[in-house]
């Protein structure tokens, strides 16, 4: 298990992490505020949970604003970074981990719309604030990591193609990036437990949990993924701009 990031080690740092009220999404920004961090939560919907962490983040002696944002909307995402640019001035740390497409009811090409199409417009945005030695990282899963080579669950399948397509996407960017002085690392972890995802998965296909759990000997909780999120944010960047957290013999292999 990672060790969390020392206390004062992000004094002067500004963090956006999108998805942020609950969740992985809510662990990373308190390690980020522990650390010393001035934060930005974005939520799409859950506005009161979401000011319920900046009340708790405030307590630590840093900054903490809301911003509601549906990062599939570029008009809602460039109100967020004006936002941003009003509160702090500047963006040191973007975690791009708000995903999804496994709920009900959205269009077919919901999934593409949010794991690529919103993760670019929302990096390609956030980095006009961005300076030299800011740091991007994107989350993922090694089910989309790896969908190139290794099937998954059916059920998965298009959420794991679109997430593959946004970080493909996002790694076009680094040469970029790096001419900005910005940094882009991917973090892929095995299924989480407690996740909206693994919920579903696990809905959809009963026993898909305990079984890759048996076959990976551990599976990371949320807030053990999330500190693997956060220490991405600070680490040296890693050999092909990725972080594998948990067990990848099963997709390696193939």
């Amino acid at each position: 298990m990672t060790t969390l990031l020392p206390p004062g080690s992000l004094d002067g740092k500004v963090a956006l992490v999108t998805g942020s009220s609950r969740g992985i999404g809510a662990d990373t920004v308190r390690y980020f505020a522990e650390a010393g961090a001035d934060v930005v939560i974005n939520f799409r919907n859950k506005a009161p949970r979401a000011e319920k962490l900046a009340t708790e983040l405030r307590g630590l002696g840093v900054q903490a604003i809301t911003v509601g944002a549906d990062l599939t909307d570029p008009e809602s995402v460039a109100g967020m970074i004006e936002a941003v640019r009003e509160a702090y001035g500047k963006l040191d740390i973007l975690v791009l981990n708000a995903s999804g497409g496994m709920e009900s009811g959205m269009a077919e090409d919901y999934a593409l719309k949010l794991n690529r199409d919103a993760q670019l417009n929302m990096l390609n945005a956030a980095r006009t604030i961005m300076a030299e030695g800011s740091r991007v990282v994107f989350v993922t899963s090694h089910q989309a990591h790896y969908i190139r080579t290794t099937p998954t669950m059916p059920e998965y399948e298009p959420v794991a193609l679109s997430k593959r397509a946004g970080e493909d996407a996002l790694r076009d960017l680094i040469p970029g990036l790096a001419e900005q002085g910005i940094e882009f690392v991917v973090v892929s972890g095995d299924m989480i437990e407690g996740t909206i995802t693994a919920t579903l998965l696990e809905r959809a296909n009963p026993g898909a949990i305990s079984e890759r759990r048996e076959s990976a000997g551990k599976l990371y909780n949320v807030s053990e993924f999330a500190a693997e999120v956060a220490q991405a944010a600070v680490d040296p960047i890693p050999a092909d701009n990725t972080r594998l957290v948990g067990d990848v013999s099963a997709f390696e292999g193939n």
